[in-house]
């Protein structure tokens, strides 16, 4: 399979999503998922990740980042968490094969009401897969972090997401967070939204053209998409909302950023 020259966007928030290998449910028991938490907080603290939010399920994670212009702190978070995680596993269980799934997948989000929605959305994971009926009741979330503050060992970058949002202070974000949960549940449409994970933006009209735009010839065979309430930049080669995975992702092996070509 070729690959394209990597490429590097700085200063947008990243909604980064990676599935276990052929969707295996390899982090199914609680300590597999305690371990991915424990090198996500290795990964804040060796390279200043910024963390907004996130959710480690059964079989897949969703990362809510922001890129503070470092070409470094996200590539090589992703690979430290992919590589320590995958290599435990398979040292515990005397297994061999890889862990995860190919490259892990980055959609830029804007930082407005689209920040709000990817949000709730990555809290949503597991009422969507039917696994609980509230995200208070799995643990492994951003959810339980921005509503119990932790003393010690907090993952989430809170000055960061007061000042993207914006919201005054914690105890507001606290109050607020609940209530775009509650409006959610009160919906009961929890319907996978496949723009937060195969799109390569996600935004109004002038954001994504924006991406669309610094990307350069990387941006050949991508178009912009126009749904109810947002603009998506999608591969081009495959139609839209038919479910096949967007050729665009972050390379494990290399510290920039470049999309997959088949």
């Amino acid at each position: 399979m070729a690959r394209a020259k990597r490429h590097f966007l700085h200063g947008y928030v990243w909604h980064i999503t990676h599935r276990c290998h052929k969707k295996e449910f390899l982090l199914k028991l609680v300590k597999d998922r305690h371990r991915w938490l424990y090198w996500l907080f290795e990964a804040k603290k060796r390279y200043g990740l910024c963390i907004l939010n996130y959710i480690v399920t059964s079989n897949h994670i969703h990362l809510l980042v922001a890129d503070d212009g470092s070409r470094e702190a996200i590539p090589r978070s992703m690979q430290l968490l992919a590589g320590r995680t995958g290599q435990e596993y398979n040292q515990r269980k005397k297994r061999k094969g890889a862990f995860w799934q190919d490259r892990y997948h980055a959609t830029a989000v804007q930082n407005n009401e689209h920040l709000i929605k990817c949000m709730t959305y990555i809290d949503l994971n597991m009422v969507r897969a039917g696994v609980v009926k509230h995200p208070q009741y799995w643990i492994h979330s951003g959810y339980h972090e921005i509503q119990e503050p932790k003393q010690r060992y907090g993952l989430i970058d809170f000055k960061s997401l007061l000042r993207l949002l914006p919201i005054a202070s914690e105890d507001e974000l606290k109050e607020t967070h609940r209530k775009w949960i509650d409006e959610e549940l009160e919906k009961s449409q929890f319907v996978r939204q496949n723009k937060w994970t195969q799109s390569i933006a996600v935004g109004d009209k002038s954001f994504v053209e924006q991406i669309k735009k610094q990307l350069g010839m990387r941006s050949k065979g991508r178009k912009i998409f126009e749904d109810e309430d947002d603009y998506q930049l999608r591969d081009g080669r495959t139609r839209y909302g038919d479910g096949t995975q967007n050729s665009f992702h972050w390379d494990l092996n290399n510290y920039l950023v470049g999309p997959y070509i088949p």
